[in-house]
């Protein structure tokens, strides 16, 4: 994760307490850079998000599954011999 620091110097600890702020606020989130934007006795945090993959869930056959890599062969030939729709 990137700190950034505008318009003077910031403790550690203090950026430390801020980001510990957006992890409680945000605790699915990834982080990838924080600007902190020092105005006086105000700071103006920015964040991005980091991007997290995700799988894909579909049903077929009945299952709901991401890939069919654990599907045993009788399950595989249903999947192969079944009728698509298309929409």
């Amino acid at each position: 994760m990137k700190y950034t620091v505008i318009g003077g110097e910031m403790p550690h600890e203090e950026m430390e307490a801020y980001v510990d702020m957006l992890r409680k606020k945000y605790p699915e989130r990834i982080f990838r850079e924080i600007t902190f934007t020092l105005d006086g006795d105000f700071v103006d945090i920015n964040y991005e998000y980091d991007v997290v993959p995700f799988d894909r869930i579909r049903r077929i056959t009945g299952y709901l599954v991401g890939s069919l890599d654990r599907f045993n062969n009788a399950k595989r030939a249903e999947e192969s011999q079944r009728i698509k729709h298309t929409v």
